[in-house]
């Protein structure tokens, strides 16, 4: 059956109108860029290295033939990406370290889609840059039409954010939020709509799946940054929510490792919406669960690195693909993952060097899946004098591995910028279990979320805040608020400067985002 008779027919239909009024966004049109023209062009994420660009964009309608991309003097012919022509991707290599192209897109006949603009690649791997700023935030998914922040005003702070000219964006986990288990609400008051709009026994791609999938996520993307990231390369991160569940655990249920549909919805949405990861000649090819049918390029879905010369390295890790649940041995990054990050955290080729895990260090929510073992009692209050169902200790292990091979750098700012967590935040990690950090404590930050529904926040779905797990002593310098926020990082030769924003949706207007300052400035210095 085809996507349009699938779309009017019957079964369409009933799908369709079995889900929630609020639950699918219109195809609307995307955010208008200021003083640009978008065209035929509802979004463009673009990645970058110091050689490579990878582009994924989706268009108005679809496209019966390749378009091609131009990069300079470099012609490069899209991929398609779905099965209908609205979504397609490009992949230039070869390109030179440190240098600004001007880019289009053009249609198969030739006629450009879009204004053209600019992307720099980033410098050479062995220069030394005197300056790199980052965009760091997480959970800017969330439906338009709901109850998550409007697309509309979590574009607007994407904007505001972009306004201080970040020279990379890194958005750490939850892009989309639809959620296809609910076991935490009771048998008798659940809505299964979402979970039965997906035939789990067919592919993706095609049809019914491919139809409700795009209708579920493409809006939670392409409205929040239309073509606004142009110009800047980004950097997104998968966390539980992208694999359509929350992390969960009860006898029911538990919810991760994601089932491999859910896995292969998680791939779908990466693979029409935004991009993978670029090869790093640092970062072993092959690592598991990577990627799937994309080796010849050299991308990986998991396993990211942001490398700026010999000034900055970020290196992001996604961990939920590869949990495991072996108790003592269990672990939530594969161990030749954790191997790679451990290799690269004791290198000495690059100045600063940040783990960005889609899973914060330091704060505990008493969630099930944290690297800690703190439990929110039936009184309300963390304590680790209960056991927590589900938590393997071996997730801990892991934890108390990556402090101690980051707490261990020698002439550098030991730190960690996070996702997940609905707060905005900083402190020092003074103590890890027996290890003792007061030599050279882990800084870890909490980038701040974009998107977050009145549900959301800690505070109101487990009726308690963030607060520092039992397993760590955290000197915070900023106790985790709940407001929508972002962090912008500056590297530069012997410091590193973090700038916190953040929004009360409460108390303020959608216009104070035009203007907003920094509410708190941290500088960290190589010397300390």
């Amino acid at each position: 059956m085809e996507r349009r008779q699938f779309l009017r027919g019957g079964i369409g239909a009933a799908v369709l109108a079995s889900l929630p009024a609020d639950s699918f966004a219109q195809n609307g049109p995307p955010p208008a860029a200021r003083a640009w023209d978008a065209g035929q062009v509802v979004h463009l994420l673009p990645t970058a290295s110091d050689s490579r660009i990878l582009l994924k964009a989706s268009f108005r309608k679809p496209l019966s033939g390749a378009p091609v991309l131009r990069v300079g003097s470099t012609r490069v012919q899209g991929q398609m990406t779905d099965t209908e022509g609205a979504c397609w991707q490009f992949y230039a290599r070869d390109l030179q370290p440190g240098r600004k192209y001007n880019l289009s897109l053009q249609a198969a006949d030739r006629k450009f889609l879009c204004q053209p603009w600019d992307l720099s690649t980033f410098p050479p791997r062995d220069s030394r840059p005197t300056q790199f700023r980052a965009l760091f935030f997480t959970c800017a998914g969330g439906p338009p039409n709901s109850d998550f922040l409007p697309t509309a005003i979590r574009n607007r702070l994407v904007r505001r954010a972009l306004s201080f000219e970040p020279q990379a964006v890194i958005a750490n986990g939850d892009h989309v939020y639809w959620d296809l288990h609910s076991p935490q609400v009771p048998l008798a008051r659940r809505d299964n709509s979402r979970l039965d709009s997906f035939d789990r026994s067919a592919l993706v791609f095609g049809d019914r799946n491919e139809t409700v999938l795009k209708l579920a996520a493409g809006p939670q993307v392409t409205q929040v940054y239309g073509a606004d990231c142009r110009s800047t390369p980004v950097f997104f991160l998968q966390d539980d929510h992208d694999y359509y569940d929350n992390d969960e655990a009860f006898d029911e249920i538990v919810t991760f490792p994601p089932v491999w549909f859910q896995l292969q919805l998680a791939r779908a949405t990466q693979r029409m919406y935004y991009p993978e990861f670029l090869p790093d000649p640092t970062r072993p090819p092959g690592l598991p669960w990577g990627s799937i049918g994309d080796s010849a390029n050299g991308v990986s879905e998991s396993w990211g690195t942001l490398r700026f010369g010999r000034l900055a390295e970020v290196l992001l890790y996604d961990v939920r693909r590869t949990c495991t649940l072996a108790g003592p041995s269990a672990v939530f990054i594969d161990p030749s993952v954790e191997k790679w990050l451990i290799d690269r955290t004791g290198s000495t080729d690059v100045t600063h060097v940040v783990h960005a895990p889609s899973l914060p260090m330091g704060w505990t929510a008493g969630k099930w899946m944290e690297w800690y073992p703190d439990v929110l009692t039936s009184n309300g209050k963390l304590t680790t004098s209960e056991s927590k169902p589900y938590w393997q200790q071996g997730w801990l292990n892991q934890h108390d591995r990556l402090i101690a091979a980051m707490a261990g750098m020698k002439g550098r700012i030991p730190i960690s910028i996070s996702g997940d967590l609905h707060a905005i935040g900083i402190g020092k990690i003074l103590r890890a279990g027996k290890q003792n950090l007061e030599g050279n404590p882990v800084t870890a930050v909490l980038s701040g979320p974009l998107g977050t529904r009145p549900g959301g926040w800690p505070s109101a779905r487990r009726g308690i805040g963030s607060s520092p797990a039992a397993h760590v002593d955290v000197r915070e310098e900023i106790k985790p608020i709940e407001q929508h926020s972002f962090t912008i990082a500056d590297f530069l030769p012997d410091k590193i400067v973090l700038k916190f924003f953040k929004w009360d949706l409460k108390t303020e207007m959608p216009e104070a985002i035009d203007t907003l300052e920094p509410f708190h400035t941290t500088e960290l210095d190589v010397s300390r």
